[in-house]
């Protein structure tokens, strides 16, 4: 979807299809391989939260658990949730191997299955983002949060490289959907969560580092569902222009000195005070 077309209501479409869809393409391919390069985005954010010691945290959309492990570093109490189990099983995995305790389960960000003001803190990297409902998902953030707790998010930018790859998939193969990069404006977070009192942002930078801009699409083609998943809906011609459009957009936002790759990718670090 590009900027010029509209998305669908999303009540005209089958909530529970799309749903089922989006977990075959977080399924496929090997997200924690993608995901564990992005730890240092989860420590920031629980940096930005200043969580203590014995709160309650919530990670929403964690996948393989760069929020989830951060937030157990720091002595909290932790229930790490995703849609998709397989995921959930990479950062039991990731927990064990640093001997932290943590509780999984698997939930749905919009329809978490917790009470009202369960958590002091709730928080998401790069995933809630990516909900077909924002405006439910961000109101069951903000329902399971306590009042004067804390939620906060790393959502992509449009204008960053990811938010890109998205702009470039979706000109070839539209979506229905409200694209999810909108989560990393100001004005969507302000329509999301104006009734709070409170809403800090800050723009921050991950930087992918790869052997070259070749070496990045071919890991991510494999790895990276919505990528992966791009290459097997589109045909020969499509995938052609895919790959053009994607190698061009690393290339020209690549500011290693040498023949590697390194773009960075702009997020913004969301702090929202209920």
């Amino acid at each position: 979807m590009t900027a010029q077309q509209p998305h669908q209501d999303i009540g005209t479409l089958q909530l529970s299809e799309i749903k089922t869809r989006q977990q075959a393409v977080w399924s496929s391919g090997d997200y924690a391989q993608v995901g564990t390069t992005l730890q240092i985005v989860g420590e920031n954010l629980a940096e930005a939260l200043a969580l203590r010691a014995g709160e309650r945290v919530l990670d929403v959309a964690a996948g393989n658990g760069n929020f989830s492990l951060a937030a157990a570093r720091r002595s909290t109490t932790v229930t790490s949730t995703d849609f998709v189990s397989a995921l959930l099983d990479k950062g039991r995995e990731r927990a064990r191997a640093d001997g932290l305790q943590m509780h999984f389960e698997v939930a749905d960000a919009e329809a978490l299955p917790f009470a009202d003001g369960a958590f002091d803190c709730v928080g998401s990297v790069f995933g809630a983002m990516f909900t077909p409902d924002h405006a439910r998902c961000a109101a069951e953030l903000l329902r399971v949060c306590r009042p004067g707790g804390r939620v906060g998010m790393a959502n992509w930018t449009p204008e960053g490289f990811v938010g890109r790859i998205f702009q470039v998939v979706s000109r070839h193969l539209p979506s229905p959907l409200a694209p999810p990069s909108a989560w990393g404006t100001v004005k969507h977070l302000e329509e999301l969560f104006g009734q709070c009192t409170e809403l800090a942002v800050q723009t921050r930078a991950f930087n992918f580092v790869f052997p070259s801009a070749a070496a990045w699409l071919a890991h991510f083609r494999n790895v990276y569902g919505p990528i992966r998943n791009a290459f097997i809906q589109a045909d020969d011609a499509i995938a052609t222009m895919l790959e053009e459009e994607l190698l061009a957009l690393a290339e020209s936002l690549n500011i290693a000195d040498d023949a590697t790759m390194v773009v960075p990718g702009e997020y913004l670090e969301v702090v929202v005070r209920k």
